[in-house]
């Protein structure tokens, strides 16, 4: 025992490195700075806390640092739930597209197709309504009935997405979506629009999700998986536009 004391006092006593400062010089830096491994905790990892403490006075480092990795532990079990119920919502939405591509390309014909956005996709997405629409006007032709497709006021379409130039519009607040949704549908407090683009013989489209809550949508959203059904939606309208071979 005393050898080993004797090994440790004579540690304590050899000099530091030349750059190191000398313990007194460090207490009095710590002392001045009382929140410094407060803003410095990944320090706390390096730091050998003592096995047992004595004196009222003495602050309980290894209490800070248990307290401390605790807090991160806490954060970090937060973080993971929160990515796996993300994830599972990601994956039930994917699902559910999917179901509605399927649907889609199962119909037969122009209105059987809009009787499936009408009917079908609302369910298969959770939202509370859902339509195709084209702009009318002259060469505004589309085989087939037409009485479940919305007739849109010619140049709305651009309007509806903000410009020429734009594929998918989320709008966080509406109107009551009396024009896109039908006069008979909730009313509507947020959507999603996504151009559809069905050839130069077919007029401009819109496929358009409806939720009655506003902020259903918004533009931090993701679009993907709309954009993609909308390009289902338009490739099925274009091959009852393409006259068989």
């Amino acid at each position: 025992m005393t050898g080993n004391a004797e090994n440790q006092d004579q540690k304590d006593l050899n000099p530091l490195e030349p750059g190191i400062p000398e313990v007194g010089a460090v207490i009095e830096f710590l002392r001045q700075r009382p929140g410094f491994f407060n803003d410095n905790p990944e320090l706390l990892k390096l730091v050998v806390p003592p096995s047992r403490w004595s004196g009222d006075q003495v602050l309980d480092m290894q209490k800070f640092m248990v307290e401390r990795l605790r807090d991160e532990a806490h954060d970090l079990r937060e973080g993971a739930t929160e990515l796996i119920s993300t994830t599972h919502a990601n994956m039930m939405v994917q699902t559910r597209t999917h179901a509605a591509v399927l649907a889609l390309l199962g119909a037969d014909g122009l209105e059987n197709l809009a009787g499936v956005i009408g009917s079908d996709l609302p369910l298969m997405l959770d939202v509370d309504a859902a339509s195709i629409c084209f702009e009318d006007g002259p060469g505004a032709e589309l085989p087939g009935n037409q009485s479940q497709i919305r007739w849109l006021a010619p140049g709305r379409v651009d309007d509806l997405l903000g410009g020429a130039g734009e594929e998918v519009r989320l709008l966080e607040t509406t109107g009551n979506g009396a024009s896109i949704f039908g006069e008979n549908s909730k009313p509507i407090g947020s959507a999603a629009l996504a151009r559809l683009n069905c050839g130069p013989e077919a007029p401009k489209g819109i496929l358009a999700l409806g939720a009655s809550q506003e902020g259903s949508f918004h533009p931090s959203q993701s679009s993907e998986l709309l954009n993609f059904l909308a390009r289902v939606a338009e490739n099925c309208v274009r091959r009852w536009l393409t006259p068989p071979a």
